[in-house]
């Protein structure tokens, strides 16, 4: 990412699991979720394994801050 001040990671319960929101700035999206997705993919692996450690189940989205 361009930016990587304006990353924010947020982390919640939902009745799936817990839900990590990965936010970043305008633009910088795509660059987080790679080409074909396969940046986002190993980061939803990592997530995955770490959570299935603790016997739990992870969803990882990915958003980027729009300019309204």
């Amino acid at each position: 990412v361009d930016n990587p001040e304006s990353v924010d990671v947020a982390e919640r319960d939902s009745r799936d699991g817990v839900r990590i929101s990965l936010t970043t700035g305008p633009g910088d999206l795509g660059k987080m979720i790679g080409r074909q997705g396969r940046t986002a993919s190993a980061v939803r692996v990592i997530a995955e394994i770490a959570a299935d450690r603790e016997g739990q189940r992870v969803i990882v989205d990915f958003d980027d801050e729009r300019d309204d």
